[in-house]
C-alpha cells in the first residue's frame, strides 16, 4: 500500500488535478495498492470560514462568496468529468453544495455557531474536492472510489482539534479497504464521533489523514505532495539561497515544524513514526524531483545542521526574585498554573543562579500568561519576594535543528558567532540535552536577517555574500558598478564571494533589487526606481537588514557623511572614496571608528588617500607591528603633480592648466586643486591614523592660488586674473630647474605637525623622477630609517579609485 496525500495548492484548480491524476496513474504501475487523500481546493477553507463568519450577520452577507464557491467545483467538475457523466455528477455536488447553504442559512437566523457547527461547515471543502477529484480520476484510473473518512476515522469531541481513537480507527480503515476494492480517494482533515457527528484534525489535519491511513494499512511509504521541493534548510520566502534536503530524521522533521517549517506538522508524523513508515514531501509541479524522505534513518551529509526555523510574534515572560533561589517548587508551580490556563510555553531558560526563569509564549498569549503569573505568585510579590512579571515583546525565536549536532564540538559558538557579527543580540537561549536543536531569542526586525546569517554560515560557508547599497552611480560608482558586473561570475566561481548589488541611489532616486542584480537595470527606461533622498535610502538598507550589508558612498558631498553613525550602528559595514568623514571634526571621526569596533561593523576608506594604492592598509600594518612613525612626506594629488610635472619655461601656468582642464585633469573649477586643501584632507588622515587629534585648520597649507585670483568670479574670470602671475610661476621653475632640481607639491607629516607646499626636490628624492599623475608616499620609521618605506603608483582617476573600492569590499568577506 501507498498513500499519496494531496494538498490545497495541488488541486487548486482543474489543470492541477489533472497534473494529480497523472502522478496517481504514476503510483498505480508500481505498486499495487494505492490510496488517495484530498485537501480542499487551494483556499476554499479560508472561504468557508468567511462564510461561517458572514453568517453570524445576516445572509445576506454570504452570497457573493457562497456563489464563488458554489462556481469554483461547478467549473472543476465541467472540466474533469466527461459530459456524459456530468449530470449526475453535478446532481451531487448540487446537493451537497445546497445542504452547506442550509446550515449556513441556519446560523444567519440565530446568530450562533458552535465548535460543532464550525466543523461541519469547513467539512464541506474536502467532502466536495475529494468526491470531485475521484469522479475525474476515474478516466484515469477506473476503480477510483470516493472514501469520506468520517466513516472509519473517529474522534472524541474536542471540535476543531479532536483527538483520534486509534483503536476505533485501526479497525475500521482496515476493514473498510478489506471490504470496497479499489483506489480510494479519501476526504482529508475530517472525522467523527461515535455519535456520527463531523469533526476536524486541526492544523495539517489532511496530512494527518494521509498518515493515519498509512499507519492502520501498514503502507510500504506515505507521499506528501505539496507546492515545494521537499523541506527546505530555511523557508525560501526569507532566504532566498535554501534549497531542498534530501532526507531527515523524523526528530529533526518535528523540531524544524515546530519552529515554524510549515511542511509537515508533528502529529502527522506521529503514527507513521511509530510504525517507522517513511514520508516523503515531494512537489506536485515537479514530479520527477525526488523530494525529502523522513525516517528513522539519520543521513551521513557534511551538514551537522540541517535546517534553519524562526517563530514570529513571540514574546518573552521573565520571572524573577531573590525568594526564587533555592526555594523547591518555584518552576512547578509556575508551569501548573500556565498550563491551567492553557498558555502553550515554547521555549524556557533559566540561570543556574535560579534567581530568574524566562519563558516564551506567543504575543498573542502574553497578558493572559502575565496576570496568571502575577496571580499564582501574588504573595511573593507582595512580599518583594519576586518581582513583577516583566514582558519583552516583539520577539522571534530562531533555532537550528539536526541530529548530526549531537557531540560536536563547536555548533553552538559557529551559531552564536554568525549572528554576533551581523550585530544581532541574543536575549535568551535553549537548548536541550538531545543537542538537536538550539534555539535563542532575538528581535523580530532582525528575523531574516539572522536566518540569512546562519543559512551561509551553515549551509554555505564557504560561499560569502557581500550585499552592497551604492550612493552615488557616478564616475567612481559607475566604474565600481562595471567592475562587480564583470567580476561577479569569476569571484563565485573561483573565490566564492557572491557580490550582490541591492540598492542604487542618487540625490533623487534609489533602485532596490533584492535579487542583487541593480547593476543590470539602473539607468533603464523600465527600472523600477523610486524618488528617495539619502535619508530614505539608508532607511530602505536598515529595513531590509540584510547580513553582510555594506554601504558605499562614492559621492564627495558632505550630505552622506551624517547618515554613517546610524549605519554603523545597524550593524552596516561602510565602504567609501569621499574624505569628508575621516577629515571632518575630530569628534565625529573618533565617534565613527568607535562605533565601527563596538558594532562589529567595518568602516574602510582606503581610497581616501592615492586612489587603489595600499597606502592606509600599508600604514596601518606599519602601527599594528609596533613601528614607530617618525615622518610622512607624499605628493598625493595627481592633478598638481600633472601640473609640476610637465610645466617649463616654453610654457606659461595658465596655458598649462587650461590644457590639464580640458583633459580632465582638474576639477570643474581649478582653484580647487590650487588651493592645496584636497591635499590637506589626505594628510590629515594619514596623521590621525597615527594618533593625530587635530582639525583641518591645524594644517599648515600653501594656497597656490594668488590671493588676486581667489574671487575671481568665473572659472573665465579666474584664468584671465592667474595670468597676471605666470612670471612668478615662472621664476619658481627656473630656480629650480638651475639647481637642478624639480619642483612638486608636496605634504608632510613630522613632529606632530602637518603641512602642505610647493618644494624642490633633487635627482635623490623618489618625488623627483614622478611623472604624469603619479603619487608617491614615503614613510620613515624607526624600522625604515635610513630608507623610506616607498609607495608609488597612479594616485588619481576614477577606474583605480573604483578598483580600490572593490577591493575593499572584497576585504570584507574575510569577515
Amino acid at each position: 500500500m501507498y498513500v499519496l496525500k494531496f494538498g490545497g495548492s495541488s488541486v487548486a484548480n482543474a489543470e492541477r488535478i489533472k497534473g494529480v491524476a497523472e502522478i496517481v496513474v504514476s503510483a498505480k504501475k508500481k505498486h499495487k495498492q494505492v490510496a488517495v487523500v484530498i485537501s480542499a481546493l487551494g483556499g476554499v477553507t479560508d472561504e468557508l470560514i468567511a462564510l461561517t463568519n458572514g453568517a453570524l450577520q445576516g445572509e445576506e452577507n454570504i452570497k457573493e462568496t457562497f456563489k464563488k464557491v458554489e462556481t469554483r467545483h461547478y467549473e472543476a467538475v465541467k472540466a474533469l468529468v466527461p459530459v456524459q457523466r456530468q449530470t449526475q455528477v453535478l446532481g451531487n455536488v448540487v446537493h451537497t453544495l445546497n445542504q452547506l447553504y442550509d446550515i449556513l442559512k441556519g446560523i444567519s437566523l440565530i446568530r450562533e455557531v458552535s465548535p460543532k457547527t464550525h466543523d461541519l461547515v469547513i467539512s464541506f471543502g474536502e467532502r466536495l474536492s475529494a468526491y470531485i477529484v475521484s469522479e475525474g480520476l476515474k478516466e484515469y484510473v477506473k476503480d477510483a472510489a470516493f472514501a469520506d473518512a468520517r466513516q472509519f476515522i473517529k474522534t472524541n469531541g474536542d471540535f476543531g482539534n479532536a483527538k483520534v481513537n486509534f483503536t476505533k480507527t485501526n479497525k475500521l480503515i482496515r476493514e473498510y479497504f478489506a471490504n470496497t476494492k479499489g483506489t480510494h480517494v479519501v476526504t482529508g482533515f475530517i472525522a467523527s464521533t461515535d455519535n456520527g457527528d463531523t469533526t476536524t484534525l486541526g492544523r495539517s489535519g489532511s496530512d494527518y489523514t494521509a498518515s493515519i491511513v498509512g499507519a492502520a494499512l501498514k503502507a510500504e511509504a506515505i507521499e506528501i505532495w505539496t507546492d515545494v521541493d521537499g523541506i527546505l534548510t530555511a523557508d525560501p520566502r526569507k532566504v532566498a539561497q535554501a534549497f531542498p534536503l534530501k532526507q531527515v530524521t523524523y526528530e529533526e522533521a518535528m523540531e524544524l515544524s515546530h519552529f515554524g517549517a510549515k511542511v509537515i506538522f508533528p502529529a502527522t508524523m506521529q503514527p507513521a513514526m511509530a510504525l517507522k513508515i517513511p514520508i516523503w514531501v515531494k512537489n506536485t509541479f515537479k514530479p520527477d524531483y525526488e523530494g525529502t524522505i523522513i525516517s528513522h534513518k539519520a543521513s551521513a551529509d557534511d551538514h551537522p545542521v540541517k535546517g534553519i526555523s524562526s517563530l514570529s510574534s513571540i514574546s518573552l515572560l521573565n520571572v524573577q526574585g531573590s525568594g526564587m533561589v533555592g526555594v523547591a517548587g518555584v518552576a512547578g508551580r509556575l508551569f501548573a498554573a500556565l498550563s491551567a490556563a492553557k498558555v502553550n510555553i515554547i521555549l524556557i531558560s533559566q540561570a543556574s543562579s535560579e534567581h530568574s526563569i524566562c519563558i516564551a509564549v506567543s504575543s498573542s498569549d502574553a497578558n493572559r500568561a502575565k496576570n496568571v503569573i502575577d496571580e499564582e505568585f501574588a504573595y511573593e510579590i507582595k512580599s518583594s519576594l519576586v518581582n513583577e512579571t516583566a514582558i519583552q515583546s516583539g520577539l522571534s525565536i530562531i533555532a537550528i535543528v539536526g541530529d548530526n549536532m549531537r557531540h560536536l564540538p563547536g555548533t553552538a559558538s559557529k551559531m552564536f558567532a554568525g549572528l554576533g557579527k551581523n550585530g544581532i543580540n541574543i536575549i535568551a537561549i535553549a537548548q536541550g540535552s538531545s543537542e538537536r536543536n538550539i534555539s535563542a531569542v532575538i528581535e523580530e526586525k532582525d528575523q531574516a536577517k539572522a536566518l540569512n546569517a546562519l543559512h551561509e554560515v551553515f549551509f554555505l560557508s564557504d560561499n560569502k555574500v557581500l550585499n552592497v547599497f551604492l550612493l552615488g552611480p557616478g564616475l567612481v560608482g559607475g566604474n565600481l558598478l562595471s567592475i562587480i558586473e564583470k567580476q561577479h561570475d569569476k569571484l563565485r566561481a573561483k573565490h566564492m564571494i557572491d557580490v550582490r548589488v541591492v540598492g542604487i541611489a542618487n540625490s533623487k532616486q534609489m533602485l532596490i533589487s533584492e535579487s542583487g542584480k541593480a547593476y543590470k537595470t539602473w539607468g533603464n527606461a523600465n527600472a523600477n526606481v523610486k524618488a528617495s533622498t539619502i535619508e530614505t535610502f539608508v532607511e530602505a538598507i536598515k529595513k531590509l537588514n540584510l547580513p553582510n550589508s555594506i554601504f558605499v558612498d562614492a559621492t564627495a558631498s558632505d550630505a552622506p557623511v551624517p547618515y554613517y553613525e546610524p549605519l554603523l550602528q545597524a550593524g552596516v559595514a561602510i565602504v567609501t572614496p569621499n574624505k569628508r568623514a575621516c577629515s571632518g571634526k575630530y569628534g565625529y571621526y573618533e565617534k565613527l571608528k568607535n562605533l565601527s569596533l563596538r558594532h562589529n561593523a567595518r568602516l574602510l576608506y582606503e581610497t581616501n588617500v592615492g586612489a587603489g594604492l595600499p597606502v592606509i592598509n600599508t600604514l596601518t600594518d606599519l602601527l599594528m607591528s609596533g613601528d614607530d612613525i617618525l615622518k610622512i612626506e607624499a605628493v598625493m594629488s595627481g592633478t598638481l603633480n600633472y601640473l609640476f610635472h610637465n610645466f617649463n619655461e616654453e610654457m606659461s601656468f595658465t596655458e598649462l592648466l587650461k590644457q590639464a582642464k580640458d583633459l580632465g585633469y582638474t576639477e570643474p573649477d581649478p582653484r580647487d586643486d590650487l588651493s592645496g586643501m584636497d591635499v590637506a584632507r589626505k594628510i590629515l588622515i594619514l596623521a590621525r591614523e597615527c594618533g593625530y587629534e587635530g582639525e583641518l585648520k591645524d594644517v599648515t597649507v600653501e594656497n597656490l592660488v594668488p590671493a588676486a585670483a581667489r574671487k575671481s568670479k568665473t572659472v573665465d574670470a579666474f584664468f584671465k586674473d592667474l595670468k597676471k602671475f605666470d612670471a612668478e610661476f615662472t621664476k619658481k621653475v627656473k630656480a629650480a630647474n638651475a639647481k637642478g632640481k624639480k619642483l612638486k607639491y608636496v605634504a608632510v607629516f613630522e613632529k606632530g605637525k602637518a603641512t602642505t607646499g610647493l618644494r624642490e626636490v633633487g635627482p635623490e628624492h623618489p618625488f623627483y623622477s614622478l611623472a604624469g599623475t603619479e603619487n608617491c608616499f614615503c614613510f620613515t620609521t624607526e624600522r625604515y630609517n635610513a630608507n623610506p618605506l616607498v609607495v608609488k603608483g597612479p594616485g588619481a582617476g576614477a577606474a583605480v579609485t573604483a578598483a580600490g573600492v572593490f577591493a575593499d569590499i572584497i576585504k570584507l568577506s574575510n569577515r
